[in-house]
């Protein structure tokens, strides 16, 4: 699937948690193919540098990779500063870094939970407060990426989902607080898409066509799927959208 273009995102810049792999890798692709400033943070060094050499190449302009741990909130502030200094201000926020690890309800201990949050949640809130002062300057959209393993109630990893719903309610009292400013919030929620991760932990063959059997569209999802909802969510094509859940997951029901 190609990737739709949208041309008020050239120039803008762009700030990608979680970008150095899966669908945040697919993100700093799409964004800097429209011309877009991209700064993305991810925790392993080389991947990082790998894509924005890779996307430097594929399109000439080379996006910003900051390695960061966004269990570390002073990190996450530290990391956005370097955005801003290098690029200008923040304009579009993709809070996409999230860990899905396979647990259940007897095996996760307090320690795993509060890791779980650190990544699957609290990144969400702090990144928003690191730009929120550029946003209400010359307004902004924010991108809260979910799942829709909180709509199909799926199990595996309740923790995962318990934050994947938490981003939801976040996403709607953002929007209500910051949209005096002109600053959209907006979640995306994706259904399961092949990601190299998926592949290689989970998506069995039988797996997969147990989840087409549930869907309406009969093939699996693509990272280019997603990131043409995210261009579309931070261009000004859905300029009057916030406080919404936008579903990308093939009618799954």
């Amino acid at each position: 699937m190609g990737i739709a273009t949208y041309q008020d995102l050239a120039g803008k810049t762009v700030f990608v948690t979680g970008g150095g792999s899966g669908i945040g890798g697919e993100f700093v692709r799409a964004f800097s193919a429209q011309g877009a400033n991209v700064a993305f943070v991810s925790l392993p060094t080389d991947p990082g540098e790998q894509l924005a050499l890779e996307v430097e190449k594929n399109t000439g302009n080379k996006p910003l990779f900051l390695p960061c741990d966004l269990r570390d909130v002073a990190a996450i502030k530290d990391a956005v500063r370097q955005a801003r200094e290098a690029f200008g201000p923040i304009g579009v926020l993709i809070n996409n870094a999230a860990r899905d690890d396979r647990h259940d309800v007897t095996s996760l201990d307090e320690e795993g939970w509060d890791n779980s949050m650190a990544i699957n949640l609290r990144p969400h809130y702090f990144t928003v407060q690191a730009c929120a002062d550029d946003m209400k300057a010359t307004g902004g959209s924010i991108i809260n990426m979910g799942s829709n393993s909180v709509n199909l109630g799926l199990v595996g990893y309740p923790a995962y989902v318990a934050a994947k719903a938490a981003i939801v309610g976040l996403t709607k009292a953002l929007a209500r607080e910051l949209g005096e400013h002109d600053i959209r919030v907006n979640a995306l929620i994706p259904g399961w898409v092949m990601t190299e991760r998926q592949k290689q932990l989970w998506a069995t063959p039988e797996a997969v066509e147990a989840c087409l059997k549930e869907q309406s569209l009969k093939r699996t999802i693509s990272k280019a799927d997603i990131a043409n909802a995210a261009l579309f969510l931070a261009s000004d094509a859905s300029s009057m959208m916030s406080g919404q859940s936008m579903i990308v997951d093939g009618g799954r029901v």
